[in-house]
C-alpha cells in the first residue's frame, strides 16, 4: 500500500494470510469431521493460507475427536514427499522450521496441553512432526497468530453463540468451515462469520468461480470469479443532454 501510494497509486488486491476456524459441533459425523480437520490443517505441512489451525469442537464429543485425531496424526508417515507412501513432508525453508519451533515452545509456556509431536523429526531437513495442543485458550499466541505449520490448536465450546463470537476472535477473516448435519446451525455460524470464505462439511475446496479473499486483517478485494475481474476494470459514468423533440 505504501508502495502505491508512492508510485502511481495502482490497485491493489491483497491477501495475507489467516488464521482459520474449523467448528465442529456434536451432531457432525466424527469420523468425517476428523479427516477433514486432518487435511486442513496438515495439508502442505500446514504452509497453506487457508488452513484449518483453530479446531472448536463441541464438549459432546471433544475428547473422543481428540483420541481420534492424535491417531492418525501418529500414523502420518514423514519423509521426502517425493517417495511413495509418505504423508508429511518438510517446511520450506530454514527460517520458517525456526518459526514453527518457536511458536511450539510458547504453546508449552502458555499452557496448551501437547497431545501428539511437537519435535523436529530427524537431524537432516526441515521437518516438524504433526503436532495437536488440546485445551487451548483464546489469548494464547498459538491460537491468535498464524504460524503457517503443522500445529493444530484444538479447543472446546458449548453453544453456537459461545462459539461464533470465539472464531470471530482473531484479526484475521480469511476462511472457515463448519461440520454439522443441522442446516438451520450452518447457516446461523456462516453468516455469522467473518471471513471471506466458508465451507460447509467440507473444508479448502476452491473453485475459479467463486471469489477468493479475506475480511479484516486477512486482507481486501477478491481473486476468481466476477469479482476478481474488478480490481483490473474501472467504472465509467456517462451522461449526456437530451434534446426536446420539435413536436413537444
Amino acid at each position: 500500500m505504501v508502495a502505491s501510494a508512492k508510485s502511481n497509486l495502482k490497485s491493489l488486491t491483497l491477501e495475507l494470510g489467516g488464521k482459520s476456524p474449523l467448528i465442529i459441533f456434536d451432531d457432525a459425523n466424527l469420523d468425517e469431521a476428523v479427516a477433514v480437520a486432518d487435511s486442513g490443517l496438515f495439508f502442505n505441512m500446514g504452509q497453506v493460507c487457508t488452513a484449518s489451525s483453530r479446531i472448536y469442537v463441541q464438549e459432546g464429543i471433544y475428547n473422543e475427536f481428540l483420541e481420534k485425531a492424535v491417531e492418525r496424526a501418529r500414523q502420518k508417515v514423514i519423509g521426502d514427499p517425493f517417495t511413495p507412501g509418505v504423508d508429511h513432508g518438510p517446511q520450506v525453508d530454514q527460517a520458517q522450521f525456526e518459526k514453527i519451533m518457536h511458536y511450539i515452545a510458547l504453546g508449552k509456556e502458555e499452557g496448551a496441553k501437547l497431545m501428539v509431536g511437537g519435535k523436529r523429526h530427524g537431524s537432516k531437513g526441515m521437518f516438524v512432526e504433526p503436532t495437536i495442543f488440546a485445551d487451548v485458550k483464546d489469548d494464547m499466541s498459538i491460537l491468535q497468530d498464524e504460524i503457517f505449520g503443522p500445529v493444530m490448536c484444538v479447543s472446546k465450546f458449548k453453544t453456537v453463540e459461545e462459539v461464533i463470537e470465539r472464531a470471530n476472535g482473531t484479526r484475521y477473516g480469511l476462511a472457515a468451515g463448519v461440520m454439522t448435519k443441522d442446516i438451520d446451525v450452518a447457516n446461523q455460524v456462516t453468516r455469522a462469520l467473518k471471513a471471506g470464505t466458508l465451507w460447509i462439511n467440507m473444508y479448502n475446496i476452491i473453485d475459479p468461480s467463486l471469489p477468493f479473499g479475506g475480511y479484516k486483517m486477512s486482507g481486501f478485494g477478491r481473486e476468481n470469479g466476477i469479482e476478481g475481474l474488478k480490481g483490473y476494470m474501472q467504472t465509467k459514468s456517462v451522461m449526456t443532454k437530451l434534446v426536446s423533440p420539435s413536436w413537444l
